[in-house]
């Protein structure tokens, strides 16, 4: 592979995340996905390019790596930690997150319902076998979970807008990153994925949405995702269970 003249003098290669199915690094002022699966990359680059808001710049191309320009600013914030940024900012993601979804739709399906209710169920039987969350914990919250499995309108959706994909720089969102999951789906999950740990911000990000939203469904979401994604994060080496993640998410719903 050739390397890009820019990154030729870079002294320090920083791994940002890495499992078994992707890697992202960061060399300089460039990130690098390395990812297994090239179907994620091609949704990703294909909603970049879709998206009304700032997303990374594409600097190239060589499979199985994507190379991206770093957005200015920082993350809006980390799951299990206090956010410092602004209200404005968590409100700007909000508006962001309403201009995305008033978009027109991508052109690839997103889950369907039946889908979604049958990985749930599956991953709460998982969960319960395993002896990873206590039983009540897991049928509280999937109770819980019911309220978001009903239909809803597709949108053009990130898929994954949690608070360390979203930059800021200021009040101003300067780009939102890793687009893989994209695709059709319902509004509220994306407004959830954005304030999942921090619910003390959910009126800052609905003020910005600009519209009215049931609170309950994104409530409903926060134990949905969080089911979904407790058996991933301890399969890739994560821990769910540390302080404000999503076993306490899930506790917080009894």
């Amino acid at each position: 592979m050739v390397i890009p003249a820019t990154m030729a003098d870079v002294e320090n290669v920083e791994v940002v995340v890495a499992h078994h199915e992707r890697a992202t690094l960061r060399v300089g002022d460039v990130f690098l996905k390395i990812d297994a699966d090239q179907t994620r990359t091609d949704v990703a680059v294909e909603a970049m390019a879709m998206a009304p808001i700032p997303t990374p710049e594409v600097l190239w191309r060589k499979p199985p790596v994507l190379a991206l320009a770093a957005l200015p600013g920082t993350a809006l914030g980390r799951l299990g930690e206090p956010s410092t940024a602004s209200p404005a900012a968590w409100a700007a993601a909000g508006a962001a997150a309403r201009t995305l979804h008033d978009a027109p739709l991508p052109p690839w399906p997103g889950r369907s319902l039946d889908e979604l209710t049958s990985t749930l169920d599956g991953e709460c039987e998982w969960l319960v076998t395993n002896g990873v969350l206590p039983t009540d914990l897991v049928e509280r919250n999937r109770r819980v979970a019911e309220a978001a499995l009903r239909p809803w309108t597709p949108v053009f959706t990130h898929g994954d807008m949690q608070i360390t994909h979203v930059f800021v720089d200021g009040d101003e969102i300067t780009g939102v990153i890793d687009w893989s999951e994209a695709g059709r789906g319902d509004a509220l999950f994306d407004l959830a994925t954005l304030t999942l740990g921090h619910e003390e911000h959910l009126g800052d990000v609905v003020a910005g949405y600009g519209t009215d939203v049931d609170l309950d469904v994104i409530r409903a979401w926060w134990s949905l995702r969080s089911l979904l994604a407790v058996r991933w994060l301890v399969e890739h080496g994560f821990d769910p269970s540390r302080p404000g993640c999503e076993v306490d998410v899930l506790r917080s719903r009894l």
